[in-house]
């Protein structure tokens, strides 16, 4: 699986979502949209992961797997995952610890960055908000270490709100399906917009693990399966070429 990055470019600390940011999304119509949205779905009800961190809406956990999954993988995140919580097992608890103690509980996750940054965000959520993470957007933004990506995920599967994701796994597969050739990375704010239009109301939840989950095990970075692919008869890069399509 790719590692996630969630490594959005800030003014003064903060990232602010866009506001209206569907105006600038790529027109799909009505129709290839549900489609993709059924397929999707029906997909992920079938071959979903079966990962720790869906097993609860607790803001806090939350946040440590997504920390946790930035650049690195999820078969070397989940035991960390596992021991990080039984430290500690709330925000208070962990905004107590010393930031020696936590990079050493961290290791060896690498990126020794990360660990500093939740230990900060912990004491800032204690400090400002009596320990408990906010659901607003911006108010997310405002911490150090926590991106576009992030936010969207804390909102998405802690709050269940159709918030829009986009880590690597999504942004490819949605530049395959609906833009074809081309780098992905130009196209951001298009797939940005795109992520936010897709989200069938009420499901953004499902949705967005769907769509994790698809461009790790069927839309991959490489070899992606494409003969097993449900979305191969509208999919702009099938049958997918490396050369042709980048």
């Amino acid at each position: 699986m790719a590692a996630r990055n969630d490594g959005m470019p800030r003014r003064n600390g903060t990232t602010r979502l866009k506001r209206g940011t569907r105006k600038s999304a790529l027109s799909v119509e009505t129709g290839a949209r549900q489609r993709f949205q059924h397929r999707l779905l029906k997909w992920y009800r079938q071959h979903g992961r079966d990962l720790p961190w869906r097993q609860t809406s607790d803001p806090y956990k939350i946040l440590v797997s997504e920390v946790m999954l930035q650049q690195t993988q999820v078969e070397r995140v989940i035991p960390k995952y596992h021991e990080f919580l039984e430290r500690y097992p709330t925000l208070q608890d962990l905004a107590d610890a010393s930031a020696d103690e936590v990079r050493a509980t961290w290791y060896p996750l690498g990126y020794n960055i990360r660990p500093f940054r939740l230990h900060g965000i912990a004491r800032e959520t204690v400090a400002r908000y009596g320990g408990a993470l906010p659901k607003d957007p911006d108010a997310l933004l405002s911490f150090k270490g926590i991106g576009r990506y992030t936010a969207g995920a804390i909102r998405s599967f802690a709050f269940n709100e159709d918030a829009p994701i986009l880590d690597t796994n999504v942004m490819r597969v949605l530049h395959r399906v609906f833009i074809g050739a081309g780098d992905p990375k130009l196209k951001k704010s298009k797939l940005w917009a795109l992520s936010e239009t897709l989200i069938p109301r009420g499901k953004g939840y499902d949705f967005n693990q769907a769509l994790m989950d698809f461009g790790a095990i069927v839309c991959t970075a490489r070899d992606p399966y494409c003969l097993l692919c449900p979305m191969k008869d509208c999919c702009k890069s099938y049958p997918f070429e490396p050369h042709r399509n980048s």
